[in-house]
Order: structure tokens, then sequence, then C-alpha cells
């Protein structure tokens, strides 16, 4: 078919959403003829792009635009181990002919060829549309969005918040739905792979689709978890619909693990050389595919994750690590009433380098909306109601001292509207985060939204009646929810408002999506109101 003829094709009416995650023939041929020649022309086995597109790490000027070469994905990618020449670029458009840049990346073996493009010279807050091309072979159209200046007067910022998606426990239809919403970025609290063998992790649902291999263990086992995870169609769509800011838990190495000490406990003296060249396979593996940037490429087992985005001077994201920098979890771990080493003051979640930064961070910050993205539960939470306290050692309430820090400072300092979004906990919760948790009178200093898993935990349920004693045990927790699904938040500037956005099951395909709740926060006014 000629350029032309395509052109006279493209102009007639497509649904928008369908063309930019299409992947189909139409969408390679559109764009293919606008491609520079190249003088490499590699042939592959199978599609390369098998697992998609991805943006993230918005600035106002620049965005990171990442894709993975894996005609095999879970095969160790099925390309030789040689560089191979990658085009991009990126247009004002969807049909990409207002093209504004375009450059060659190189996908290296060394790094599970993957792509990572730093794009510069961008215009602040508008939508982009980028697509990739090898050989012959070329990408499907992602979209992305580059942030506002900081401090430029904005009216209204949205995004969604997910976390935990257990590919064996069940399908990912929450992120289908999250593609159509009306969105400016993605936030990821973590738990994008888990990293058992298959039925390792079972679930009153049972097994939907199995992992491939053994527990994973080496760079090679990761990059085939993480590709096995990128080839669901409807985490694809999300992530070509909108950027995405990440940030990791635990099972993206090992479950419950802390710093340098895994998750069945303490190292013997010396380095745990096995125990970290096992980390660094998985940040490696992590970093690979990520929308991160080049500056994030981990260094042997320690990777700088933790860093800052602000979008005008309506929203400041502060995106934290509470694995790589970790004390042990006190108690020795699990359920247990709080023990002297829980309320240690040398007990640390974020590390004393990381806790500088954050509260640095929130001190200085101009913007209305201060959020803390992190992973673990922050406010207060006993489980044993009726009875002696017991507290989750692996949340922060096995680091109390750290978070009286940073809620004392709260008090102190009063940053602008604190809001913290927590995922892990395979739940959906609204806590008022209180001056002393053991004091329902004490003052109110911000909000704790968390987000239930995509799948993790199977099909879930809405039994509230069975948490209804812990939520009179805990009075600043003011909402339970069971289901799978994410919270799309929508910020303006005398208003944040968290929709709880939950599917029914996710034992089979097709769920349809609804809201179970609603909350608002009103500017100036920290705690949570259900609309």
């Amino acid at each position: 078919m000629e350029h032309l003829q395509l052109q006279r094709l493209l102009s007639t009416r497509i649904k928008r959403r369908g063309f930019i995650l299409g992947s189909g023939a139409l969408t390679g041929l559109a764009v293919a003829s606008q491609w520079r020649r190249v003088i490499a022309q590699p042939k592959f086995s199978d599609n390369p792009f098998k697992l998609g597109v991805a943006s993230g790490d918005p600035l106002p000027d620049s965005v990171v635009l990442w894709t993975r070469l894996a005609p095999e994905p879970v095969n160790g990618g099925g390309i030789p181990s040689q560089p191979v020449p990658v085009q991009w670029q990126i247009a004002r458009d969807e049909n990409m002919n207002q093209v504004v840049q375009r450059g060659e990346a190189m996908a290296e073996p060394e790094l599970g060829h993957s792509v990572h493009v730093e794009v510069g010279g961008l215009e602040p807050d508008r939508w982009y549309w980028y697509q990739f091309k090898a050989g012959s072979e070329v990408s499907p159209v992602g979209r992305t969005r580059s942030a506002p200046p900081p401090g430029a007067p904005i009216d209204r910022f949205r995004f969604a918040v997910a976390s935990c998606q257990m590919y064996e426990h069940g399908y990912f239809t929450a992120y289908k739905h999250m593609a159509e919403e009306d969105l400016d970025l993605v936030i990821h609290l973590g738990d994008y792979i888990y990293e058992y063998g298959p039925r390792e992790y079972e679930v009153d649902s049972g097994t939907v689709r199995l992992h491939e291999g053994p527990e994973i263990i080496s760079l090679e086992d990761y990059r085939n978890r993480h590709a096995l995870y990128k080839t669901d169609e409807d985490l694809q769509a999300a992530h070509a619909s909108f950027p995405w800011l990440v940030t990791w838990d635990d099972h993206e190495f090992e479950n419950d693990y802390a710093d340098e000490i895994p998750e069945e406990g303490s190292q013997q003296e010396g380095q745990p050389e096995a125990f970290l060249q096992r980390r660094a396979a998985a940040y490696q593996a992590y970093w690979e595919h990520m929308p991160l940037r080049p500056s994030r490429r981990p260094r042997g087992p320690d990777m700088p994750l933790y860093r800052r985005f602000t979008f005008g001077d309506l929203a400041e994201f502060n995106v934290v690590d509470t694995r790589q920098y970790r004390s042990n979890q006190p108690c020795g771990d699990g359920l247990k009433p709080y023990c002297d080493q829980a309320l240690s003051p040398e007990q640390t979640i974020m590390g004393a380098e990381q806790e500088r930064w954050l509260l640095e961070g929130l001190d200085r910050s101009q913007s209305i909306w201060n959020i803390i993205a992190q992973q673990v539960l922050l406010a207060q939470l006993d489980l044993e109601p009726g009875s002696e306290a017991a507290f989750l050692m692996d949340k922060w309430d096995g680091y109390v001292a750290e978070r009286d820090r940073l809620l004392n400072f709260i008090q102190e300092r009063q940053p602008s509207n604190p809001v913290v979004l927590t995922g892990d906990i395979h739940s959906n919760w609204v806590a008022n985060l209180k001056a002393d948790f053991d004091n329902p009178d004490s003052p109110t200093l911000g909000t704790e939204f968390v987000v239930t898993s995509i799948s993790a935990n199977g099909d879930g349920s809405d039994t509230r009646e069975e948490t209804e004693g812990i939520l009179a045990d805990n009075p600043h927790i003011k909402f339970f929810n069971g289901q799978r699904g994410y919270v799309r938040c929508d910020l303006n500037r005398d208003r944040w408002q968290s929709t709880y956005r939950i599917v029914p099951f996710v034992s089979e395909r097709g769920a349809p999506i609804r809201t179970v709740a609603q909350f608002v926060v009103e500017n100036g006014r920290p705690g949570a109101q259900q609309v």
C-alpha cells in the first residue's frame, strides 16, 4: 500500500485508545515509512516488541522512554549476545505525523537488550506519542506526558495508584480499566513481580496461570520473570497510556528481606555473598524492565531509587524506598506485641540518609499537596482486637521511633497537606495519621490511602464484618475493603479525592470495574472524609 493511501486511511475515524495501543499491521505500516534507514537490519525470530513500551519519571522538559527487545520473552529474550540498534521517535500526535525528535539507542546484551531513552527538550505539561523500531519491526505507539514546571499554577492533576500484581493469582484486569481512565500519571508502589516458583504461594481462589521455572535466583531468572509479567496485555495497555513512577517492595527480590538480611534471618559475620549476588541480579532486572533513567542503574547490589517529582504548584511526590536500607524486622518478625527493638531509636525503615532527604524535601516544598509514595502501612494497626495488642513487624509498626520522628516533624513544621500512599497489604484501607495513635483525640496530621493488590491473594472479598473488631480498636482507620483494583486520585487546589475502584474477581477474565468508596481531604484540613 502506498504511503498516501495509508495517510487517507488514517484520516478516517479510529477509536483513539485502540489506535494508541494497537500493535497490528496498520500501526506498523503507518509509521514504518517515516523512519530513516539504518545500516544494520537485524533479523528476529519473532516480533521483538512482545513486552510493549512504557514511559516514566516525567520532568517538565524530559521523560524516559522504555522498551526491551525480546522475541522469546521467557527464554532469555531470544536475541544473540550482541548490540542491536533501536530507533525511536516522539511526536505531538498519535498518528506520529508531527515528529519533534528522533534518534537511535543501542540495546546492549549486558542490559538484557533493554532501552532507556532520556528524551530532553520537550515542552512542559503536554501529551506526546512515541514509538520504537528495530530492523524492519516497529513497536506499538505509546503515550506520555511531560510535567508542568515547578511552581506553575495547576488547577487539576489526576493519577492512579497500584500495587502487588501476582501472575499466578489472577488476571491483571484492573489495568485494562485503568488504561481507559483520564489520568496524567500512574504510581506503582511495589511487588511488580513475585519471586516464587509454581504454586509456592497458594490462595483460596486457586492458581490461574503458572510461573515458569522454580523460585528465581539468577539474573536470567529475574529477567524471564519480569518478561512473563510484561507479556500481560492489560499491563502493557496501562504502561502505554501514561507515564509511570515506580518503586519496589520486597517481592521484586525476596519476601520480607531487609537490606542485607534475607527473609530467613540474620546472616553470619561478614558479607552474605550469595545473598548480595542475588540482590544484584534482582535489582538489575528490575531496572532493565522499568521506565527508569540511566542514572538509576544499579551498581552491583545497590540501586538509588528514592527520588522526588514536582508537578506545578499542586503536587510533589516523594518516592521512597523502605527495603534497601532498613533494619531487620524486630521481635522475630510476624505479628507480635511491641518489643524493645521495635521501639528503639536505632531501628530504621528508610535509613538515616533517606530520612534526612525526605524531611528536608517536605520542609522546602512549596506544593499544595505533599505526597509520600511508599510501600508498607505507616499508620499503627492493632490486629488483635479486644486482647493484648499485636502489630505486623514488617510495617512501620516495627519501626516506631522513626515513624514518631516523621509525624513529629509534620506536626512541628507543618508541610502543606501531607498524604501517604501505601501498597503491600493486598487490601484497601484509609487511615488518619495521628500525633498519638493511642489517643483518638490527638491531632490528625495527615492522611494515608492504602491501595489493594491488582491480583495478589486472588479474588478477595468485601466481608467487612471480619474487620469490625479491628476497626473498633483502631478508630483512626476509616475504611477497609478486601477486593482487587486500584485507587484513582483527583487533585485540585481545594481538595483531594481518592476513588477506590474494584473488580469483583481476578480468577477469570472480563471482570467489570466499579467504585466501592470515595474519600475527600480538604486543603488545610488533614484527615479523610467519606463522600
